[in-house]
């Protein structure tokens, strides 16, 4: 068993009111290796000003630890299968819809990665899709959520 810990800190700072519901939602995220990232409230969830958008929102946080996970497991796998892996890259996108018990909810979250090998042995398609598959079967945040995830590779 392992745990894991990130701290948020959030203040209501000089705003005079809280309970008009109109305070600022920027808050910060840190991690135990020490990253701090400036964090908010989505703002299609939450108008400006009361969100920043150059802060990192929760949904966008969840679908990037999936991504993150994924592309992880690919990469100690493909290393494994002696691949050479030279770049990845991946413009995950998730969806925000009402789920079958008319809640919102992260519905579905696409991962379309892009990968660029190199060396003399190189990937197929089936080979490709296979290491994707396996990367998704192997990743914990993909273990731990209902929401639909899908694995679009693109090839280049």
């Amino acid at each position: 068993m392992s745990t894991y810990t990130a701290g948020i800190r959030w203040s209501r700072g000089a705003a005079e009111k809280f309970t008009d519901n109109r305070y600022s939602r920027t808050h910060t995220l840190t991690f135990d290796g020490g990253a701090v990232v400036p964090a908010s409230s989505s703002p299609s969830v939450v108008p400006l000003p009361m969100s920043d958008p150059q802060g990192v929102d929760p949904e966008e946080a969840f679908i990037a630890s999936l991504s993150s996970c994924h592309m992880l497991w690919f990469l100690s796998i493909a290393a494994k299968r002696g691949y050479t892996v030279d770049a990845y890259a991946d413009d995950v996108l998730g969806v925000m819809a009402k789920n079958a018990a008319g809640r919102q909810a992260m519905t579905s979250v696409t991962l379309r990665p892009r990968v660029t090998f190199s060396g003399a042995k190189l990937p197929d398609r089936a080979a490709l899709d296979a290491l994707h598959h396996e990367a998704h079967e192997e990743c914990f945040i993909a273990n731990s959520v209902r929401s639909e995830v899908v694995i679009a590779p693109r090839v280049t």
